[in-house]
């Protein structure tokens, strides 16, 4: 036990000092570093990439949007999970209920979430047709 003890803090004392060192290496080269690629061809906040797969994400949330508001025979619809409650609390079923019941107040929470990053996509693919990046959408 001893010896494991000596040898944690031999490694946490080491760890420290080439901490320390490799700090004041870096303050005393006072280089500057090289603009990196990605402030050399762009802003760096990814716009390019997401004009690309703007038409991609623009889908995805049109079918995620379609499944969360179709009726009862529709998996992961808001409708069947409703349906699913009711069936629980009929049954007595108090436990899957409650389980069911919060489940379905964080699916109901996506609808206006997921509308929203719908319209705002839409904003993102209008900015990306005026700067000439491809978005179809």
């Amino acid at each position: 036990m001893r010896t494991r003890n000596l040898a944690l803090s031999s490694v946490a004392a080491c760890t420290a000092l080439l901490g320390v060192v490799g700090t004041a290496a870096a303050a005393d080269s006072g280089s500057t570093p090289a603009p990196s690629a990605s402030a050399q061809h762009g802003a760096g906040d990814g716009s390019r990439a997401l004009c690309k797969r703007a038409p991609k994400i623009d889908k995805r949330l049109t079918k995620a949007l379609h499944r969360l508001q179709g009726n009862a025979g529709v998996r992961g619809s808001v409708a069947r999970l409703e349906k699913r409650v009711a069936k629980a609390k009929a049954a007595g079923h108090n436990e899957v209920e409650t389980f069911l019941s919060h489940k379905l107040t964080h699916r109901k929470s996506l609808i206006p979430t997921l509308q929203q990053r719908q319209k705002d996509l839409a904003k993102v693919a209008s900015w990306c047709r005026t700067q000439h990046h491809t978005a179809s959408s």
